[in-house]
């Protein structure tokens, strides 16, 4: 059944013009006084809502915005216990170290699969209610064969975008000896989660993995079929973002250090999307990454949550497009598209991120009249309406 969303103030399409077709996100558009057709889970039609074809229902949004759902493209959701008096050290002055991951690891092998399911299940729900509509989901808190390849496996049940992260951090089993635990990942581990995910990442930092076990990890990865992105330059300057445009990821994630040559190869790089990811910073009290050096050098740019336990536990996009436009000063047009079109190019997704005739029917309806309330209103559940697919769920 086809569906018309009519009198919408303003209608975020991220599709050039008017055409009848569009192949992937393009830059930040816009429509006022718009309306758009839903039909067999696809875009069938967006523009003025003057001209608005018949369609089998009518949803009146009553002078409210309508925007292409957000795509977070990184969020650790398969975990559980919670890590909330590390935060309140942090918030009290100890500074933030990848050492607190291993706390994570250790209730992950303790729980059911049934505790993490539902802790997953919980946090998607989270994600789907503020309007994150596609999400990407790590592995990671296992760091065995058994149980990283479960946590592939369930995160599997909630999105296609799976991403295999056994080189999270060393285990502690294997501590002092990372060339083994590098080979278990690489082999045994790799072999095991392969079959279940779409992507590779890994952790390439100080008390992680260095620039060539980084290589070692997205090199196998990409023998076995699986698509590279990476954790880069998050705690300090380091070679991550070099590691990732010469191996060719989607995304490198984090960004937060990053030198002149770092930016200058991420924007001659024809692919690599810089995914920031200000929940960290707001929740480690960090530098926030460059986001106008990085846009004005022509890097593409993502915006996502890195829900996780540890460094950044939030679920909202738009909470993170709030801190964009104020802690990262990108502008409210920059950081909307970089949470749904940048998202998508984060993902290599031209299905989704915006809403061009033939995109999937996934967007949210605003308690507002702009994309700018997102980060005017902070803090306020400003989200009306979700489609997905074309069939609205909340």
């Amino acid at each position: 059944m086809s569906v018309l969303i009519t009198n919408i103030s303003e209608l975020v399409t991220n599709a050039p013009g008017e055409a009848d077709s569009v192949a992937s996100p393009g830059p930040f558009e816009a429509i006022a006084d718009a309306a758009i057709v839903l039909d067999g889970g696809l875009v069938a039609w967006a523009g003025l809502a003057a001209e608005a074809p018949a369609a089998d229902e009518v949803v009146d949004a009553a002078g409210r915005a309508v925007l292409p759902g957000f795509v977070d493209s990184h969020a650790h959701l398969v975990f559980a216990g919670e890590r909330g008096a590390e935060f309140a050290a942090r918030m009290a002055g100890l500074p933030y170290s990848a050492g607190g991951i291993r706390s994570t690891v250790a209730a992950t092998r303790a729980a059911s699969d049934d505790v993490l399911r539902a802790n997953l299940a919980r946090l998607a729900g989270e994600m789907l209610a503020q309007g994150t509509t596609t999400f990407e989901c790590k592995s990671g808190y296992g760091l065995t064969v058994a149980d990283e390849a479960r946590a592939v496996a369930l995160a599997g049940e909630v999105t296609p975008e799976v991403t295999y992260l056994g080189a999270h951090v060393v285990p502690p089993e294997f501590d002092g000896r990372t060339a083994a635990y590098i080979d278990l990942v690489c082999g045994e581990m790799l072999a095991a989660c392969a079959p279940s995910a779409k992507w590779v990442d890994v952790f390439c930092e100080d008390g992680a993995f260095g620039a060539d076990e980084a290589r070692a990890v997205l090199a196998a990865g990409e023998a076995a079929g699986l698509q590279p992105r990476i954790h880069a330059n998050q705690l300090g300057p380091g070679p991550g973002v070099q590691v990732a445009v010469e191996a060719g990821a989607a995304a490198a994630d984090h960004c937060t250090f990053l030198s002149d040559a770092d930016v200058e190869a991420l924007a001659a790089s024809g692919g690599t999307v810089a995914t920031l990811l200000p929940g960290v910073e707001f929740s480690t009290r960090s530098p926030y990454p460059d986001a106008r050096r990085l846009l004005s050098a022509g890097v593409t740019v993502a915006i996502a949550t890195d829900c996780n336990p540890g460094s950044c536990f939030t679920s909202s996009m738009p909470l993170c497009v709030a801190l964009a436009v104020r802690e990262m000063r990108m502008t409210t047009a920059e950081a909307v598209w970089a949470a749904t079109a940048g998202g998508a190019r984060a993902l290599r997704r031209t299905d989704v991120g915006h809403l061009g005739v033939g995109a999937q029917a996934d967007l949210i309806m605003l308690d507002a009249p702009s994309h700018a309330y997102l980060a005017y209103r902070p803090g306020v559940p400003l989200i009306a309406g979700v489609w997905r697919s074309g069939g609205r769920i909340v």
